[in-house]
């Protein structure tokens, strides 16, 4: 009986091998690349009625842009995956001509799926039937309702093919312009903390008031305005969902303030055991979402302070000022020239070498920790600095920033040693986890804080801001001493020459 049902399962098998080469005798010849099925605008397309084995899921157009599902259920479209439709097949291309007259459309499997394209300025909608896949090529067989002819159509469209209604709803419960954003508020566990946006730049207002890291602040707004459902557990909330799902007081809450669109809007994010659930003030929905977000989420705003002490890029730098105890030195960029010049009346030659490295190191210079308000600049040596640095940034042919810098003095060994062993405490942790770590790892962490405590620490202030910078002294090294230090000398003169 077993030799006898595969037997038959062999001469099935054959017979449909025959079949399809059958299929491709008769093509021979018949290929006609860049015919199309359709060839109309899919800007025109006005309405899509994707019909499968499974249902039907009609998609409307709404405005010039946007694209809702009405059938099987009523919900926002995602524009892109929608648009892919009306594109691909409003300009259908043929990979070649099956048949021209066929007596019998089930041998093509026509239809096990139909896309319905109704175009604006036309009465009726144009349909493609789909059947099944070739099993040669798994390109699909295919016609439009007012043809005869049967046609191949690309295996690309397999992934539409296979979509479910998920696939094509909007899965961002708000999206918004991160650019508009002007203002956050974040609550997240134990963590608070505030922000408000200055022109391009973003500064925390509490729990310090400080110039924020640029990139902190994009990377979590782009993660709110991509926020993406992976399952949508409520259409319509409602205070019970809300409390089953803890958004009724959720661990997370972020407020956006959008002032240009008179909008606010308010996320709610909670995770319940192994799942995270979010929705938002301006949103009805629930879904479930990536847990990806929360390390922005959870972040310390101590840790979003910018560290470098100025902003700028070395190569825009025109002009450089110094003030030491008595030595006063201006250098002036010439661009046509490639080189520094002494501003005064002898316009001398400064050394391009140290003048560049010197630029380096200010725009490269990070501080090590900040010293945060109330101050007593005299305690800093700051009601007179040992040092002033002003720099101008050109910004466009016609204006340039000034970045001035004040320089005050050395920190005291064990004021220094008090705050490095302070800060190494807190990172290690509790008695378990120092327990925990191998002996490798603990000599690793004595060797960087003994390091550390060797470090020199010298106090910066930036003129914009009210806090102050604890820098690596070596940076010191960097001021000159006399005018000589930034002299083109003889020897650099002539290996400019030799270039």
């Amino acid at each position: 009986m077993k030799f006898k049902a595969t037997f038959i399962l062999l001469v099935v098998f054959l017979c449909l091998l025959a079949f399809i080469l059958l299929f491709d005798v008769k093509d021979v010849g018949k290929e006609e690349r860049g015919d199309k099925l359709v060839d109309l605008s899919s800007d025109d397309v006005e309405r899509i009625v994707f019909k499968t084995e499974e249902g039907t899921i009609t998609f409307t157009k709404e405005g010039e842009d946007n694209w809702l599902i009405s059938e099987p259920i009523e919900a926002k479209a995602d524009k892109l995956e929608v648009d892919r439709i009306a594109a691909d097949f409003s300009s259908l291309e043929i990979d070649r001509v099956v048949e021209e007259e066929p007596d019998d459309l089930e041998k093509y499997g026509i239809p096990l799926k139909e896309i319905s394209l109704k175009f604006k300025d036309k009465e009726e909608p144009v349909k493609v039937l789909v059947g099944m896949e070739n099993p040669l090529d798994q390109k699909f067989f295919a016609k439009r309702e007012d043809e005869t002819r049967v046609v191949l159509i690309a295996s690309s469209h397999k992934t539409l093919f296979e979509k479910k209604v998920f696939d094509f709803r909007e899965k961002s419960i708000f999206k918004f312009e991160t650019d508009n954003v002007k203002g956050i508020r974040l609550h997240s566990g134990d963590i608070r903390w505030e922000a408000e946006k200055s022109e391009e730049e973003w500064f925390l207002k509490k729990p310090v008031d400080s110039l924020a890291k640029k990139n902190d602040i994009t990377s979590l707004l782009s993660s709110l305005s991509d926020l993406k459902a992976k399952e949508f557990v409520s259409e319509e909330k409602n205070d019970e969902e809300l409390t089953k799902f803890m958004l009724d007081a959720p661990e997370h809450t972020i407020t956006l303030q959008m002032p240009l669109e008179n909008q606010e809007v308010t996320f709610f994010i909670q995770k319940t055991e192994d799942k995270l659930y979010a929705t938002t003030s301006l949103s009805p929905k629930i879904i479930e979402v990536e847990d990806t977000i929360l390390s922005k989420l959870e972040k310390d705003p101590h840790e979003m302070r910018e560290k470098e002490i100025a902003d700028f890029y070395s190569w825009e730098v025109n002009k450089v000022s110094l003030e030491r105890g008595d030595l006063g030195l201006t250098v002036v960029e010439d661009e046509d020239e490639d080189k520094w010049h002494f501003d005064s009346a002898e316009g001398e030659e400064a050394d391009k070498d140290k003048i560049d490295e010197f630029i380096r190191k200010i725009e490269a210079l990070q501080a090590e920790s900040f010293i945060d308000p109330p101050l007593n600049l005299a305690e800093f040596g700051l009601d007179s600095p040992a040092a002033k640095v002003t720099i101008w940034v050109k910004e466009d042919e016609e204006k340039s920033k000034e970045i001035t810098l004040f320089i005050g003095k050395k920190l005291k060994d064990e004021d220094e040693q008090e705050d490095t062993k302070k800060a190494g405490s807190e990172k290690a942790g509790t008695e378990a986890e120092k327990e925990e770590k191998t002996g490798e790892e603990a000599q690793d962490e004595s060797e960087a804080e003994e390091a550390t405590l060797k470090k020199e620490f010298v106090v910066v202030k930036n003129a914009r801001f009210d806090y102050l910078f604890k820098v690596d002294a070596e940076f010191l090294e960097q001021l000159p001493e006399k005018k000589d230090d930034w002299k083109k000398t003889e020897e650099n003169t002539e290996k400019d020459s030799e270039k």
